[in-house]
């Protein structure tokens, strides 16, 4: 019962402060609800980049994934540090200068409306069909489990998690659709300082649990025992092969934290460039921290529990019930329930923003006042929200859609990723460039990972079989062999889509060069130490990187 309490009363308490400091900000406008009246400062931007990247599918799903392979995950974690950095110093003052509120209203201007329309459909399509009922999925699962919903309700498992996918939904929607960005934001700020508590006390716990009660104790005894799995250059048929690294792995980074509405939104808030490229390089160096969240308590699990759990994914699940003290239960609860809250509101906000801004003030109502583009724009997010939760009990099984989510998203993020860097680094590069490589990239990208793959793939597992080969660890083997990884075919296509871009730019040019205004809308003058403080941090990363190769 204890832990109920501590649950609501945090989260109570988030929604208060969270009321507390919105209820002042002028939201009738675009700016105001969109993005929090452009008055975010370092610190919200870096909680809220960290909370919005965060939830269970991550927390459980990459977790899930060092149990597996060891340290050589991590790779989704520590370079997503230096893309922020570029993000910081190249792509933010671009985005303020030109006082965007979503990243394709830059291609609007870049190439034409047609452009942004598309790339705004694709961004809504990738948030609505796969990122919304999976996070509400994974997270009621893990709020279902972790406080026994369906024996304190007398319910039937099913029923449970249909009751927390509309708990969560209703809760998420509130803050998203009704509190606007900043509302957000400041709940993502505090569940930042819970999660970053809660999250460093598994690993914790763990080595306590595995180090008689020492921490660095706990430690040694892991790496003693498994030396091999601390390895940061990884082996042969791991998940992230330590070659992606120099491929596809940065560009997906640098799409996500660099271009992705979702993401990108909270600098966009900032009440100048200087509090915006703090935030992101302060949210950078928190993020170089995320193994010990997000990889670390795997391997502790796989070491724990002998690696003989039936699934990867139940690691983080079982080691937080097997060694987190019943008293602070409820208190992690409430810090997950905060991380899965956050996915959910910012990419429903984002969905919000999207369609306000770039399809009902383009081409449904182009005369509308601002109040009534967030009117609409609110509605759109209540029907949003509305599908997502009748779609999410639907989903058979969110554990196992980490990875196969990793690869899907390349339909979308490396041709937008594309356009929009050849569209700032060119200046006569045209419109139809733009779309030849959203549609060649998207269709080339489809046509290699769904049709051709699973074909090569069966085949070379089948000729194994019948070579007599039926060593699971040896199949891995074959089949990260028999087709190319999917980050190094994203880089392929992304080499492929630019060329083919500065191909049509060369031969039928723009008539006039891209000359970006200054619209005026925040002070665009650099924190001073940006670059100093972003060589230091891409540094750190290296360092790790080299400290763990074996």
């Amino acid at each position: 019962m204890f832990s109920v309490f501590s649950f609501v009363g945090f989260t109570l308490l988030v929604a208060v402060i969270a009321y507390l400091a919105t209820r002042k900000t002028n939201e009738k406008t675009s700016d105001g609800y969109f993005l929090g009246g452009r008055s975010l400062t370092a610190g919200v931007i870096a909680g809220s980049l960290l909370l919005t990247n965060l939830s269970t599918e991550q927390i459980v799903g990459l977790n899930g994934s060092a149990y597996k392979d060891g340290l050589s995950v991590m790779a989704w974690e520590t370079l997503a540090a230096i893309a922020m950095v570029v993000t910081a110093i190249f792509l933010l003052p671009r985005y303020l200068k030109g006082g965007l509120t979503t990243v394709p209203q830059f291609l609007a201007d870049r190439f034409d409306v047609s452009t942004k329309t598309i790339t705004s459909g694709l961004f809504l399509t990738g948030y609505v069909v796969v990122l919304l009922p999976v996070i509400l999925y994974s997270g009621s699962v893990a709020i279902s489990g972790m406080f026994d919903v369906p024996s304190l309700l007398g319910v039937s498992d099913k029923t449970a998690l249909v009751i927390c996918i509309w708990g969560i939904g209703i809760i998420g929607s509130i803050y998203a659709v009704f509190g606007g960005l900043k509302a957000v934001a400041v709940s993502d700020s505090i569940n930042a300082i819970g999660l970053m508590i809660g999250g460093v006390l598994i690993p914790v716990f763990g080595l306590m649990a595995i180090g008689d009660g020492s921490v660095f104790g706990g430690l040694e005894t892991l790496m003693n025992a498994q030396p091999e799995r601390f390895d940061s250059t990884g082996n042969h048929g791991q998940e992230v092969p330590f070659t992606t690294i120099f491929t596809g792995m940065m560009l997906v980074q640098l799409f996500y934290w660099g271009t992705n509405q979702q993401i990108i939104q909270r600098a966009l808030g900032a009440k100048n460039l200087a509090e915006g490229q703090k935030g992101l390089l302060l949210a950078s160096f928190l993020k170089i921290l995320g193994p010990v969240i997000l990889v670390l308590p795997g391997m502790i699990a796989y070491y724990y529990f002998e690696g003989g759990l039936a699934s990867s994914d139940l690691a983080y699940p079982e080691l937080v019930k097997e060694v987190l003290p019943p008293a602070l239960v409820g208190f992690f609860a409430a810090v997950l329930f905060g991380a899965i809250l956050s996915s959910f509101n910012s990419v429903l906000n984002s969905s919000v923003t999207l369609f306000g801004i770039d399809i009902y003030k383009q081409h449904i109502n182009p005369e509308a006042s601002e109040p009534t583009v967030v009117k609409y724009g609110k509605v759109f997010g209540v029907c949003l929200a509305l599908g997502a939760m009748f779609i999410a009990p639907m989903i058979a099984n969110a554990g196992s859609l980490f990875n196969y989510l990793q690869e899907i998203n390349g339909i979308y993020n490396i041709p937008i990723l594309t356009i929009i860097v050849v569209g700032y680094l060119t200046k006569r590069v045209p419109a139809i460039a733009a779309k030849v490589a959203i549609f060649l990239g998207s269709g080339l990208y489809i046509l290699s990972q769904f049709i051709i793959k699973p074909n090569l793939v069966n085949s070379a597992l089948e000729e194994a079989k019948a070579a007599g080969i039926t060593d699971e660890a040896a199949l891995k083997l074959v089949e990260a062999d028999a087709y190319p990884h999917f980050l190094h075919v994203m880089a392929l296509l992304f080499l492929l889509n630019a060329g083919i871009m500065l191909l049509i730019g060369a031969l039928k040019p723009r008539e006039t060069d891209y000359v970006q205004a200054y619209t005026e809308q925040v002070d665009i003058q650099p924190y001073k130490h940006v670059k100093a403080v972003g060589i230091a941090i891409c540094l750190v990363v290296i360092a790790i990187y080299v400290a763990f190769a074996k």
